[in-house]
């Protein structure tokens, strides 16, 4: 993908072969632990679901952070962190290591979701967050994850929720309501890479009736809030400037010209209405996770 796109926590680039692994790698990773706490919130949840999970896969992995964090959450599991980009899977492996978690942690590089069927044993626990909508064929991609469950296994998709927030609607330059009109941009860019994708098909988004046409019981949707709030954090400011300024590279001819502007000032450290130096800056942020269990 041409950029990282913050509503779509996993958009690394399968489909490209000229990305700059290292710099989307950090901007993933720097992401992932930027959420940890809606993350952890999230698995929480999870572990009432399935409570002792023995294989647990992470469909569309990018670095890890989360896979990690699966790992963690369920101690008796071992966990496959699978993705498409093999520099992902190295950076997944040596988090693994540091975190003590190599022992039960392993790595398969390949295209979701016909790579799973090179898993070794069926999945108790798969975790898809926000790698499905990379599928052209979605509800393939859902009934593709349903045939690698264990009976009694649990899907776990994590898609949807809010578009993310950093400024107040008002901000004291340009127009009011920045934010609202990238995220139409976005919507118009997303809907432009899902048609663009191989056999890509038109799909109502209702996850739960997706799951249930793959033949899965669906046991619950629940939203999760990341609330990071002004004044922020150094680390969320440089994430948040890094999101911002992808935006302005992505859609710089599609930008009217005083938001190209405004979004150059919160951009320039030496503008004290930028994003690095002002004290409404914040991160605000609500992802979906929607769970079903194989039972046949």
């Amino acid at each position: 993908m041409a950029h990282n796109h913050h509503n779509h926590q996993h958009d690394h680039g399968h489909d490209h072969t000229d990305i700059d692994w290292s710099r989307m790698a950090e901007h993933l990773e720097t992401q992932a632990e930027l959420f940890t706490p809606l993350y952890e919130r999230a698995l929480a949840w999870l572990g009432h679901k399935q409570t002792e999970p023995g294989l647990i896969v992470d469909a569309g992995s990018g670095p890890g952070v989360l896979s990690c964090l699966l790992a963690e959450a369920f101690p008796g599991a071992r966990v496959v962190a699978v993705d498409g980009a093999e520099p992902l899977l190295e950076r997944a492996q040596d988090r693994a290591a540091r975190l003590g978690l190599a022992d039960r942690f392993g790595t398969l590089a390949g295209e979701l979701p016909g790579i799973l069927d090179d898993l070794d044993y069926p999945a108790d626990l798969l975790w898809a967050s926000r790698s499905l909508h990379h599928l052209g064929d979605q509800r393939a991609g859902i009934a593709a994850f349903a045939s690698r469950l264990a009976r009694g296994g649990t899907l776990a998709l994590m898609e949807g929720g809010l578009p993310a927030r950093f400024l107040p609607r008002d901000i004291g330059i340009g127009r009011p309501g920045l934010q609202a009109r990238l995220d139409a941009l976005e919507e118009e860019w997303f809907a432009g890479m899902r048609a663009g994708l191989a056999d890509s098909v038109a799909e109502v988004e209702d996850w739960p009736a997706l799951m249930a046409s793959a033949g899965l019981r669906h046991t619950g949707t629940r939203s999760f809030m990341l609330d990071l709030p002004a004044p922020t954090t150094d680390r969320a400011r440089a994430y948040i400037a890094a999101s911002l300024g992808r935006l302005r590279e992505v859609f710089a001819d599609q930008l009217a010209p005083d938001d190209r502007e405004t979004l150059d000032r919160l951009l320039d450290p030496e503008d004290g209405a930028s994003v690095h130096r002002r004290a409404d800056v914040f991160l605000l942020a609500v992802h979906t996770v929607h769970t079903a269990v194989r039972t046949g």
